[in-house]
């Protein structure tokens, strides 16, 4: 079954209602990038009137995640996911409509593919970059995924 965004923020509704209800939404997803899309909000507001960083970060994450659960349900195979490590970068104000992008879905197939064929755990880098509705950039995030075939 092909995750569309629909599919995972009805799913987000059920089982991670903290990104739902935070305004968290996935805009779009291919097999090579995701968008997701949040609103600054009084729910998701620090007191400095601008989106709190870990409001940023489940819809930076949720970018990258998507794209490993997609690519990893593509790969018909019982493989294991989790963030090994995370760091960010803030450089502005996040206000207004936040959109974060990750374009690093070819770097999992490599990585399936040698999960697969090893049977060992392999570990990946992706970033996902947040922008307002002026272009400008207001926060990037590096996630490191870890994924092993289940045995």
């Amino acid at each position: 079954m092909k995750l569309t965004p629909n599919k995972i923020n009805t799913f987000n509704f059920f089982k991670l209602p903290s990104v739902f209800f935070t305004g968290v939404r996935v805009k779009s997803i291919n097999n090579d990038t995701c968008t997701v899309v949040v609103k600054h909000r009084w729910i998701n507001q620090n007191p400095f009137k601008s989106m709190f960083w870990a409001v940023q970060g489940m819809a930076a994450e949720l970018t990258t995640g998507a794209l490993v659960l997609a690519k990893i349900r593509e790969s018909g195979k019982p493989i294991s996911m989790l963030v090994a490590n995370n760091n960010a970068t803030f450089t502005k104000k996040a206000t207004g409509k936040i959109t974060f992008s990750c374009t690093d879905g070819h770097k999992i197939d490599d990585a399936i593919a040698k999960a697969i064929e090893t049977g060992e755990g392999q570990t990946l880098w992706m970033q996902s970059k947040g922008v307002n509705q002026d272009g400008v950039e207001v926060s990037v995030f590096n996630f490191e995924w870890s994924i092993k075939v289940k045995s």
